[in-house]
């Protein structure tokens, strides 16, 4: 886990600032959330009845109190940036962490290479979400299931980032340390390396993947439905095929300390 003093200025483990995207999108749903705006609907009735004068400025200022109060919940800024909850697969690493989505834990990889590829690759991931979010109903209905597997391929990068780095700090840590050689020693110590290159390969990849993604989005949003159903089904085919990927590597890694 990083040191606080790892985070830019206003960020924090749990709560790193919104994007401007991510802050257009809250102020957006929260103004119209079903909930909030039964607030005007029923000053505007009351007002027609009753003609009160200040009712319509009442009205308005309770408006924008249930707007600032939904842009501010936690739990509706969830839903609305993320998508509906992702079901964890048996035995991954991000079951652990089912309740911080993988936007906020990248920022808990100390910072360097891996941590710039994987915000890379995950800026990509949220712009997949957007193009099938802001869809089409068809686009929107054949790849109904396309955006918790990509919610859950954002999670799984982030384990196998997290449990690289980890395991890249115990390798550096014992062949600083290590007084005397010891073959046994030495075999572990070169399968978490190759274990490392692997992680390395499948990070530096996810960029292009993610990228082909979004072409193919875009692909399935103007063809015919039966083609874009066809289409949808080969994109959530792959995407099974890369959670199960990103899951195995990382449950591969061995413990940090094993070495």
């Amino acid at each position: 886990m990083p040191e606080p003093d790892r985070y830019t200025q206003g960020e924090t483990p749990d709560h790193p600032p919104l994007s401007p995207e991510e802050r257009r999108r809250m102020i957006r749903a929260s103004l119209l959330r079903p909930m909030n705006l039964t607030v005007p609907v029923i000053g505007v009735g009351i007002f027609a009845i009753t003609l009160l004068w200040w009712l319509p400025p009442l009205t308005a200022i309770t408006y924008a109190a249930v707007v600032f109060l939904s842009f501010r919940d936690n739990s509706f800024q969830e839903r609305v940036l993320r998508g509906r909850a992702v079901r964890q697969l048996p035995n991954s690493p991000a079951s652990e962490n089912s309740e911080v989505p993988p936007e906020r834990r990248v920022h808990w990889l100390p910072r360097g290479e891996t941590r710039q590829r994987v915000e890379a690759a995950l800026a990509i991931y949220q712009k997949v979400v957007t193009a099938i979010e802001e869809s089409d109903d068809v686009t929107r209905t054949v790849l109904g299931d396309a955006v918790p597997k990509l919610q859950a391929v954002a999670g799984h990068l982030v384990d196998v980032a997290h449990n690289r780095e980890q395991t890249a700090e115990a390798l550096e840590d014992v062949r600083l340390h290590a007084a005397t050689s010891n073959p046994e020693r030495e075999k572990d110590l070169g399968r978490l390396e190759e274990e490392l290159r692997a992680a390395d390969a499948e990070i530096s990849g996810m960029m292009d993947s993610l990228l082909n993604l979004r072409a193919r989005v875009v692909r399935i949003s103007i063809e015919s439905e039966g083609s874009a159903r066809a289409a949808a089904g080969d994109l959530n085919r792959d995407l099974d095929e890369m959670n199960l990927r990103l899951d195995a590597l990382g449950t591969t890694f061995s413990s940090p300390d094993e070495p």
